[in-house]
């Protein structure tokens, strides 16, 4: 069977090295640390996942967070007004 992605508005930012503050606003300051030598490092149901800059940062359906690579974040949304 073939099936098709339910179309769902979800809320994302971009890290991008500099925006620590405003990622931390995004996340409520739950389930995010940040040090120079690991970098960005987000909490998620699957375990630690570790962003790079330039990924997205998605808030899920079920209000967790986690990251996903730009180009893959591309292919599977696009921006709403």
């Amino acid at each position: 069977m073939k099936y098709r992605k339910k179309p769902v508005v979800i809320d994302a930012i971009e890290w991008t090295g500099e925006n620590i503050k405003e990622i931390c606003d995004f996340m409520s300051w739950k389930n995010v640390s940040h040090d120079e030598r690991h970098g960005l490092k987000i909490h998620t149901l699957e375990g630690e996942h570790h962003a790079l800059v330039g990924d997205m940062i998605i808030k899920g359906v079920a209000g967790e967070f986690y990251p996903c690579k730009p180009d893959i974040f591309a292919q599977t949304y696009e921006a709403v007004s």
